[in-house]
């Protein structure tokens, strides 16, 4: 699989470009520096993309009992509402028949900001809002990984984000460009115990989804399946429920391992539970007995590498 083909969407001042209100650029030295290798970028910028020239003055999110608004911070009167929405309605569109697998956006953004975006009303703001144009590209993509530049600094968030890219990287590859049932279940397979480490109760639905798939039609189950894999995803892995797929696995090699061997795998698993040790460690020895003693079920498992070890985003869990 050529990485490089995995397209993400994201705001174009993150990558350095100069399209800010002021002329500046909030480029990302992250997204710059150790995404650049993995990912090809779709840059956009909505308030450029709409016609708003650079530099211009100001804008913001305005709200009245109707509608929120999107306007000139010290001029309400000139409302930018419906020339942000005509281009986000065109370009979300236009994405939504890509297989992009992931969107960085860029914080506190009228436009692009996923959460906590100002939103004003005569005499006070309250940071409740969602940029315009994220907001329609969340509602009509509901399944794509979305995440802002900042939450990004956070190893668990980072990492999350970035798995459910490749994961949805891995679907759209696994599909071959024809879904068909077939190689959903296939996909399903590799995945079980991903899904069992972020979400069980997602394991169990998407379980119960596979199980009954002649009661959908093609494209119904492949939406369907899409759609609750990502959002199962979405969930963080907790400790608790890594450290259950962790002792699952160790079941597979209960008859090969001697009382030593068992004894140190199960105190370094235990180790992980508590927080002594980093999740790398039971995977490391858990990935040397299988080099061991091979078993082509925990080999396809994508829980056990679901992104490049050169990323390091398990260093920190």
């Amino acid at each position: 699989m050529d990485e490089k083909t995995i397209s993400i969407g994201i705001s174009s001042c993150l990558l350095g470009e100069k399209v800010r209100f002021d002329s500046g650029h909030k480029q990302s030295s992250y997204v710059n520096k150790e995404l650049r290798d993995y990912f090809s970028f779709v840059s956009v910028c909505p308030e450029v993309g709409m016609g708003l020239p650079v530099p211009r003055p100001t804008i913001r999110l305005m709200s009245n009992e109707e509608r929120i608004s999107l306007v000139e911070t010290k001029d309400a009167t000139k409302d930018y509402t419906d020339g942000m929405l005509s281009f986000t309605h065109k370009k979300v569109a236009e994405l939504e028949n890509t297989e992009m697998c992931g969107y960085i956006v860029c914080a506190k953004s009228p436009s692009c900001g996923m959460e906590r975006v100002k939103v004003y009303t005569v005499g006070h703001a309250k940071a409740n809002g969602v940029g315009l144009y994220t907001e329609h590209l969340m509602k009509k993509m509901p399944w794509l990984p979305v995440e802002e530049d900042g939450r990004l600094n956070d190893p668990v968030l980072k990492e999350n984000f970035i798995s459910r890219v490749f994961g949805l990287n891995d679907f759209y590859q696994s599909m071959e460009g024809e879904p068909t049932p077939g190689k959903i279940v296939d996909f399903h397979s590799r995945y079980k115990l991903t899904l069992m480490a972020h979400n069980p109760t997602s394991y169990k639905t998407l379980g119960r989804l596979v199980a009954h798939q002649n009661e959908y039609g093609p494209d119904e189950f492949y939406h369907a399946y899409r759609l609750g894999l990502m959002e199962g995803l979405k969930h963080r892995a907790s400790r608790k429920n890594v450290t259950n797929v962790l002792m699952h696995i160790q079941g597979y090699f209960k008859r090969v391992l001697d009382a030593d061997e068992k004894r140190e795998l199960a105190q370094v698993i235990d180790d992980y539970r508590t927080g002594l040790l980093p999740l790398l460690s039971p995977l490391t020895l858990l990935k040397h007995y299988l080099r061991a003693y091979p078993d082509d079920y925990l080999a396809s498992q994508r829980f056990l590498q679901p992104h490049p070890e050169e990323m390091r985003l398990r260093y920190g869990l």
